[in-house]
């Protein structure tokens, strides 16, 4: 008997027999084996955490209590088991389930996700509403996969421990920080894991005391104890937690009876669950780096479908030439937030690795990090997903822009990125960094542009953002001796006599091909490859106006505070006319980029719409 076919909520788990709860977690893995081979997914991590999944919902009374998820890597079995069962196949295309905890597709997604460490914080605002309104329900937080070195986590762990209300955290240990051990609290618990060296200074220890006949049994006993009930869990216990771990998290004959005792407990409780990241799937045990967020792959080898196209990524052209400039000049380093194989600095690590540090899932550090070596003499780079950058803009504004400190921040992942959706799409780096002084703002056409400014960035001796997008370039060469650009300086490619198009960023491909398609309609379009969305090339799109009162603007962002507004106000009172094209002022859905892109008017076709639209 196949005992998910007949699970629709959390309801129907909770008729199961105890003994039947391995079979079901087993069902559940098989599912979302073959989904994710399919549609590509963050597949490892939800692997690890399907036992508890099951234990969770069979002991919690889901929507009611409510079940706080972070950054959405582990949820694959939370929605499978919460009603989405059938629409799984769906998983991350446009119009299907996302890939993340969204309020909008379940009741039993309580609060939405997508970055990271933002569990506790949002489970003791749910708490603290609970009470307040002097209802009853229980609030679990599950907190994993690296987001434990975020800040925020420690902000709402500290806070949770003063407000003493009643919510379970579960520490979900599979041992993985996304990619490698990161930081204190990383090394804190592969240390208690792996004993180590305390399991060195224990046995020194009891070699010691057993000389001693009269008091060795009792010291022993003792000192094990205190090893066990105090050591693990000091550091929560001091913040106000009671701790419960480590306890495995793939029992779960054990797990159940915990969970159901925990749920009567009162005051903050924090349960460190060890899993496997991977768990029941031996190509992504054996591999949880590569299966953590992976394309399409074949269930049943798994093995991953390579990338047929053999263009370079904007991602190795960056990797690729912060290496070539770091020969030449060794004041260079390298900084990211946990993500060295996704930003291309794994390789930049292997060469220079006392010139490149990994700070774990906290942006707001690394950028604060970056200034101080600024300061120092060093040139910094700081890679790190546009999307990621968001929460470090106060970082950005007063710890590098209003020093005037030379950063380079490289953001990765500009633009739609796909199917990961809202919360990864990176369309508002234009918006949140247009505003800020003294920094220079640059979006490259291809992979040599890019390539050009990372040079521009390191040479000009300003904080400079370079942004540009996931997957492949155009296919363009690069050039052997890098060159620096000219500050601020744009790049007519196109000179015509009825429509301007001004282009920032990726699309300047796009923008050409359209022009080509008007001239066959016998219009006559310039194009304007920007580079600088600060500071802008002002006196080039003022000479423009010599040869027409017709504009378009293309930028894969939020037009809302985005580089067509920037063009509307300069050319505010000239008679001119300027249409925008780029992203709506709305949080963009999941999908692939091509389907977005197609939606959102990011084609040769709309670009030659509106321009004739324009005109008449």
């Amino acid at each position: 008997m196949n005992l998910l076919d007949n699970i629709n909520s959390p309801a129907d788990l909770k008729k199961l027999k105890i003994q039947e709860l391995p079979q079901l977690a087993q069902e559940v893995r098989e599912k979302i084996v073959t989904t994710v081979s399919k549609t590509g997914g963050h597949l490892a991590s939800s692997l690890g955490a399907v036992d508890l999944t099951v234990a969770l919902h069979y002991v919690y009374d889901s929507p009611k209590d409510k079940i706080i998820w972070d950054v959405g890597h582990q949820a694959y079995a939370h929605k499978i088991l919460t009603g989405r069962k059938d629409k799984f196949e769906t998983l991350r295309t446009h119009g299907g389930i996302s890939g993340f905890p969204r309020r909008a597709e379940s009741e039993c997604d309580a609060f939405g996700v997508g970055h990271s460490s933002t569990s506790i914080s949002a489970a003791l605002g749910f708490a603290a509403a609970r009470d307040l309104k002097k209802e009853k329900f229980g609030v679990v937080a599950v907190i994993g996969d690296g987001s434990m070195t975020g800040g925020l986590a420690f902000e709402g762990l500290q806070n949770a421990g003063y407000l003493k209300k009643d919510m379970l955290v579960v520490l979900n240990d599979n041992e993985m920080f996304i990619s490698q051990k990161v930081g204190a609290i990383a090394g804190y618990f592969a240390k208690l894991l792996t004993a180590g060296r305390f399991k060195k200074v224990e046995r020194k220890v009891i070699k010691t005391v057993s000389r001693f006949n009269s008091i060795a049994s009792p010291f022993i006993k003792v000192a094990r104890r205190v090893k066990v009930m105090l050591f693990p869990g000091m550091l929560f216990e001091e913040m106000g937690f009671a701790y419960i771990g480590p306890v495995q998290g793939h029992d779960l004959d054990k797990l159940v009876p915990i969970l159901s005792n925990i749920k009567h407990m009162k005051g903050p409780v924090l349960l460190h669950v060890v899993t496997k990241k991977g768990k029941g799937y031996k190509p992504a045990e054996e591999n949880p780096v590569q299966f953590h967020g992976v394309g399409k792959f074949d269930a049943v080898t798994g093995e991953v479908s390579k990338f047929k196209d053999d263009s370079l990524t904007y991602t190795k052209v960056f990797s690729d030439t912060l290496i070539k400039l770091a020969k030449d000049d060794n004041k260079i380093v390298a900084i990211t937030a946990a993500m060295p194989e996704g930003t291309g600095l794994d390789k930049f690590a292997k060469i220079f690795p006392k010139r490149y540090f990994d700070v774990g899932i906290a942006e707001g550090h690394a950028v604060t990090f970056a200034a101080g070596m600024a300061a120092e003499g060093m040139k910094p780079v700081c890679a790190v997903y546009s999307t990621f950058m968001q929460r470090a803009l106060d970082n950005i504004i007063h710890d590098v822009a209003l020093q005037n400190l030379p950063v380079v921040f490289a953001l990765d992942r500009a633009g739609l990125v796909g199917e990961d959706g809202g919360t990864h799409h990176g369309a508002f780096d234009f918006s949140y960094l247009k505003f800020i002084p003294n920094l220079v703002v640059m979006a490259p056409a291809d992979e040599n542009e890019l390539a050009r400014m990372l040079k521009t960035a390191f040479d000009c001796g300003k904080p400079c953002a370079i942004r540009y997008p996931r997957g492949a370039g155009t296919g363009v060469a690069i050039d052997k001796n890098t060159t620096a650009l000219r500050i601020g300086r744009a790049k007519v490619l196109i000179e015509g006599k009825d429509v301007c198009i001004l282009v920032m960023g990726n699309h300047v491909r796009t923008a050409l091909e359209a022009a080509r398609a008007l001239k066959e309609n016998k219009i006559s379009a310039s194009v304007v490859n920007m580079r600088f969305l600060k500071p802008l090339d002002e006196e080039t799109i003022r000479a423009m106006l010599s040869k027409t009162c017709n504009f378009i603007t293309i930028e894969e962002n939020s037009l809302s505070g985005g580089f067509g507004e920037s063009v509307k106000s300069l050319l505010s009172g000239t008679g001119a006319t300027v249409k925008s094209i780029g992203l709506p002022d709305k949080f963009i859905e999941h999908g692939s980029s091509q389907v977005l892109r197609e939606k959102y008017g990011l084609t040769v076709n709309n670009i030659v719409k509106t321009a004739k639209e324009l005109l008449s």
